[in-house]
Order: C-alpha cells, then sequence, then structure tokens
C-alpha cells in the first residue's frame, strides 16, 4: 500500500491538493489496515484522510530549500529505470 505514497516537497510544478490527499488517503489506508473501511468505521477514516491532508498541506508550505526544484518527468523516468533494474522489467 504504502509504496504509492510519493515525495511532494520541492516539485516543479508544486504539489496539488489531489496528490496530497492521495498520499494521505494511502497513509491511513496502511496505519488502519483497511483499503475500504466499513460504513460503521467509514466517517472516522475520511475524517483522518482531511485531517491528515490538512497537516500534510501545512507543512509543504511551511518547508524551505535552497536546492532547485525537482522536474516531475525527469524523477518519474528515474522511478522507471530503477523499477525496471529491481525487476527486471
Amino acid at each position: 500500500m504504502c509504496r504509492n505514497i510519493k515525495t511532494l516537497f520541492n516539485f516543479d510544478p508544486p504539489v496539488t491538493e489531489a496528490e496530497t490527499r492521495a498520499a494521505s488517503l494511502q497513509f491511513v489506508r496502511k496505519i488502519s489496515g483497511f483499503t475500504k473501511p466499513s460504513k460503521a468505521n467509514e466517517a472516522q477514516f475520511e475524517a483522518a484522510v482531511d485531517e491528515i491532508t490538512s497537516c500534510a498541506v501545512r507543512l509543504l508550505s511551511s518547508l524551505e530549500t535552497s536546492a532547485a526544484p525537482k522536474n516531475r518527468e525527469e524523477e518519474a523516468a528515474k522511478a522507471k529505470a530503477r523499477a525496471a533494474e529491481r525487476f527486471g522489467t
């Protein structure tokens, strides 16, 4: 599950709310053990995703770096190359 959480800081263009929410959803899924919560837990699950998304947005907006922003396409190509080397595809 957590393999889908990507680094979100210092990219050009900046991270979107949807990307931050997707990472938060993966985090909540991992720590709760639910891919999809039951009806009894749905409200708490969604509240946790919302809260973590809010915290992540605050964190990302407060971070500073002197490094140049990373290019999304270049980082994706690097990840594909690492996967190909690791899995032989």
